[in-house]
Parts: structure tokens; C-alpha cells; sequence
């Protein structure tokens, strides 16, 4: 008898292995409390045993989906969603033997939000390095229920992978502190606006550069980056190219979002050179890869900081090629941040102040993405400059109603043709136009605006948005 009923459970256990390891699985990015993007064709894959077929049935229009497993054991297929709702909403997946059921999920918004250290710092801040606000933002994060992040984790692959780990989180004091605050902010800002959930997918790596979020297809054409040093062996992350993209975007590749938030170049203040054309083949890539068009794309302008570097202006050549990058890309913006820095914050490349950076970059989504009136995101910047004897006059674009303060004007620099830059004096005479003089220069040929690498620009429009730091000349620009 003892005999009997070994083999029996034995073999039980050897049919539900059989069965465990051929049913229908999900990646962990599709699951409980996510959110999917409305109105779209939101795209549903997985794994299950070749040649069976899987059903999908969702809640809100009782339509049933079917996609064949393919020989690899992969399938996929798309859904139609409705209009956002904070309606709670299921989806019913099955095959042959298996059915899971998908929970508390809700229609909206989604954005994919990507980058380095300041869009993965989290809203409980970095070892010493707080969020200002952040206790607020925690303890007052659960009135915001549509409100979901999935935070992918980070992993590096010298090969591109087709799953990994991260699962949606619900808004609330529990989830919160691990949320992107950028992110985070970014949500909070667009659910007041929209009142919509918002879905954000938090894909970063702190120090990652540029390359490491492109495909090796597409880093070959560039003859610096040095591809056949990233092995299995020896990825170590941060500076290294292909990895983030192998490891954390390309599992995710697909899923539906409205566009694409970006905070990052720290890492690449020494090569600003190469920025605008590698960004515009980073955000060509991705848009190709998702197949919806030319989604937004919005980045953050690098903060003040003492990088490294020769003439202390590197990290400001990086500004200056995001903000061209900004303009050669299609559907693209950027937001200053050079007022957003404290003092004290000089030796900090990870600032406290997220939540007007999140809020800026939710304004800049309203406006142009979503078309709401009345909502300005664009940051005065230089237009021209005239010279008449010892003075230089500056004009400005998105600056309607005048700049403010009307006095005590920092950040401006003047150089006459020895290109040796010294400190001006300020006047404001209209509301448009700026006076510079210099008594150290008797013509002033060139004239700059916190361009350095740590400068805090105190300019702003009537909207309270930082005027744009910039140079007139192109010195060193070898």
C-alpha cells in the first residue's frame, strides 16, 4: 500500500510539474494593479506550451482575444482599451490547463520614465541626500489611487532578454518611498490635470550613460564604443553600453505608452560632443521599437554641479547639446532646472528639489501632449543680441510680460575679443530686453548666462520658469 500510494504521488507530481512548466506565464511587468494605456491597442504577451492557443477576456467589454504559442514557447497579442476610468477592471488569461486572473486594473495614462541617478532616486531620498517634501508627498500618497509604478529593476545583459523583474505598486504610504520622485511627481501632476490614473514605468540606472540604453545595431556605426568588452563576465553596469537596454528596456519593449520622460547626461558631460546625434539615435530606436509613431519625449536639463573637467563649462556644453538635441527631435521638449539647486548643494549632483521638476514636466505633457490651454511650459530664452558702444542688449523670447527680478540680475558674463569673460552689470529696461556693461570691457563681443558647470540662475519669466542658460560665442568649441 505505502508502495502504491509513493507511485501515485509520484506521478501527480510529475503531471503537475509537466503542467506548471507548460502553462501560460507572464512577464512581470503584466499583472495585478497595473494600468493600460486608453483608447489603444495595448499589446499582452507571454509564455506558454508551443502550439497551444491563449485566450484572453477582459472585464470592460467581455472580448474574447486568442494568440497561438509560436515554437519558442512565446505569444502575444492586443487588446482594445476604452476611455480612462478609475473603474477597477480584470483580465482573464488561459490555455489548455491554466487560467490567471489580473486584478485591480485600471485604464489611463501611462509613461515610460528613464535615465540615471536623479530619475531612480527615490522619494525616501539617498543615504544623506533627502527629497524636500518627501514626508508630505509619503504620508499624503494614498488619496491618489490611480496612481501605479512599476519599478524595473536593475539588470545589466550583455544579450537582449525577454523578462524582468518589476511588478505595479498602488500609490500609498507603504509603496511610496521606493517611487521615482520625479516620477512620482510627474504622476501627481498629470492625475490633478488629466484626472486620469497614471501609470509610470520607472526604467533607470544611477550613472548609466546614453549608450547603455541603445542596441548593439545601433552602437557599431560609432567607432569609441567598444562593444566586445561587454561580456557575461564582466558586466558591471553603470558606464557600460548595450546593458540597460539588453537588460531592463528590451523586456519591456511593447508596452503601451502615451510617451517618454528622460532625466539623464551627468554621465555624459565629457563626450557633450556626441549627445545630440547619440540621444536622437537613442529616441529613434525606442520609437521605432514601440511602433506607436513619434511619442513626446521629455528630458531634464542636467543640474548644477561641480563636475569634473578643463575650463569648467563641460557640463554647460551638455546643457547647450540637450537643448539642440530638444529642437532636432521631433516631438521632443526640455525643462530648465538651473534655478533648482541650493547652495549648499554645490558638491551634490542629486538635488531636493524633484517636485518642480516633476511638476514642470507634467505642465510640458498638459500643454503640448494633451492640448490644455492656459498652461505654459516654455522657459524664456536668448533671441538676439545688439551691440551699441560699450553696451550689449539682449532680447528674449517667452518672456511676454517681462523677466523677474527687475533687479540684482545674476549669472551674466561679457567678453570682449581676448575671450577672457568677466562680470557684468545688469539693467532691465523693458520687458524683454536685457542691458549689459562691463567696465573691464570696452566692446563686448560675446556674453554668456551661467554657462559654467555650477552656476544658479535667479531669472525667471511671469510663469516662473528659469531662463535658459546660453553663450553667444563658440570658443573651444574644437
Amino acid at each position: 500500500m505505502n508502495r502504491l500510494l509513493f507511485s501515485l504521488f509520484a506521478l501527480c507530481a510529475l503531471l503537475y510539474g509537466s503542467i506548471a512548466v507548460n502553462a501560460v506565464k507572464l512577464p512581470d511587468i503584466i499583472g495585478d494593479n497595473m494600468v493600460l494605456q486608453q483608447q489603444s491597442n495595448a499589446k499582452l504577451w507571454g509564455w506558454g506550451k508551443p502550439g497551444t492557443t491563449v485566450k484572453v477576456k477582459t472585464s470592460w467589454d467581455n472580448n474574447k482575444y486568442t494568440a497561438k504559442v509560436d515554437d519558442k514557447g512565446k505569444w502575444n497579442l492586443f487588446v482594445v482599451t476604452p476611455k480612462a476610468s478609475f473603474i477597477e477592471q480584470t483580465i482573464t488569461i488561459s490555455d489548455f490547463n491554466n487560467r490567471l486572473t489580473l486584478k485591480n486594473v485600471l485604464i489611463g495614462e501611462v509613461w515610460l520614465c528613464s535615465g540615471q541617478s536623479n530619475m531612480e532616486m527615490p522619494l525616501r531620498g539617498y543615504w544623506t541626500q533627502p527629497i524636500d517634501g518627501s514626508s508630505q508627498t509619503i504620508a499624503y500618497s494614498g488619496q491618489y489611487k490611480g496612481i501605479r509604478m512599476v519599478t524595473i529593476a536593475k539588470h545589466g545583459s550583455p544579450v537582449p532578454e525577454d523578462s524582468v523583474k518589476g511588478k505595479w505598486k498602488m500609490s500609498c504610504p507603504e509603496n511610496a518611498p521606493e517611487f521615482s520622485a520625479v516620477g512620482f511627481y510627474f504622476a501627481e501632476t498629470l492625475t490633478k490635470i488629466l484626472n486620469v490614473p497614471i501609470g509610470i514605468i520607472n526604467c533607470s540606472w544611477a550613472g548609466s550613460t546614453v549608450e547603455g540604453w541603445m542596441s548593439k545595431e545601433r552602437l557599431e556605426k560609432y567607432a569609441d564604443v567598444d562593444l566586445a568588452q561587454v561580456t557575461s563576465t564582466n558586466v558591471s553596469g553603470m558606464f557600460e553600453p548595450m546593458i540597460m537596454y539588453n537588460g531592463q528596456l528590451h523586456p519591456i519593449i511593447g508596452y503601451s505608452v502615451k510617451g517618454i520622460v528622460w532625466n539623464q547626461g551627468e554621465s555624459n558631460v565629457k563626450h557633450y560632443k556626441d549627445y545630440v546625434e547619440r540621444l536622437a539615435d537613442m529616441v529613434n530606436e525606442w520609437r521605432k521599437e514601440w511602433g506607436e509613431g513619434n511619442i513626446p519625449f521629455y528630458m531634464v536639463e542636467i543640474p548644477p554641479y561641480i563636475y569634473s573637467g578643463v575650463d569648467n563649462t563641460e557640463a554647460a556644453r551638455l546643457r547647450e547639446a540637450q537643448h539642440k538635441a530638444a529642437k532636432f527631435i521631433q516631438n521632443c521638449g526640455i525643462i530648465c532646472t538651473s534655478d533648482l539647486m541650493k547652495a549648499f548643494e554645490v558638491h551634490d549632483i542629486h538635488g531636493s528639489q524633484k517636485q518642480p521638476i516633476g511638476e514642470c514636466l507634467g505642465f510640458m505633457a498638459a500643454a503640448r501632449t494633451y492640448g490644455i490651454k492656459g498652461i505654459d511650459c516654455n522657459s524664456p530664452e536668448f533671441e538676439e543680441m545688439k551691440v551699441e558702444g560699450k553696451t550689449a542688449i539682449l532680447h528674449f523670447k517667452n518672456a511676454y510680460y517681462g523677466l523677474t527680478p527687475n533687479r540684482d540680475l545674476k549669472g551674466f558674463e561679457v567678453a570682449g575679443s581676448d575671450s577672457v569673460f568677466h562680470a557684468a552689470q545688469v539693467e532691465e529696461p523693458n520687458a524683454r530686453d536685457i542691458k549689459l556693461t562691463c567696465n573691464d570691457v570696452d566692446k563686448i563681443v560675446a556674453v554668456r548666462y551661467c554657462f559654467k558647470n555650477w552656476a544658479m540662475g535667479n531669472i525667471h519669466n511671469m510663469r516662473w520658469l528659469p531662463l535658459v542658460p546660453f553663450r553667444t560665442d563658440n570658443w573651444n568649441d574644437k
